[in-house]
């Protein structure tokens, strides 16, 4: 099962460091996403991998503290449904927005009655 590891890595300040980490991580067996957020100093890996040997891989590079590690979340299938019902209406609209144009081309073809 596949699991999101939360670390906080201190002497990430610059991009030098950040590529250290990510190529330090990246050697880990069943790692499958890296994200770094420079701004709070924080490393983010998911995958189906040992979060010991990822810890034990960047304390080479400095001071770690671990935030959280727990299960990846999976993306809810409701999301898609709700975006579905959106278009709907839409498509109704677009139906009714013809016949409007029906109903002009219409009348310009019928003759018009002077009096």
């Amino acid at each position: 099962m596949a699991q999101k590891v939360v670390l906080k890595i201190l002497s990430m300040t610059d991009d030098k460091t950040k590529q250290k980490s990510f190529e330090a991580v990246a050697d880990v067996l069943g790692v499958d996403f890296i994200s770094a957020d420079m701004s709070n100093q924080k490393l983010t890996v998911i995958g189906d991998m040992d979060a010991v040997a990822v810890v034990k891989k960047l304390k080479k590079i400095g001071k770690i503290n671990i935030l959280s590690i727990g299960p990846a979340k999976e993306e809810k299938k409701e999301e898609p449904k709700k975006e579905e019902k959106k278009e709907e209406p839409k498509k109704e609209e677009k139906k009714e927005e013809p016949k409007k144009e029906e109903k002009k081309e219409e009348e310009k073809k019928q003759p018009q009655v002077k009096q």
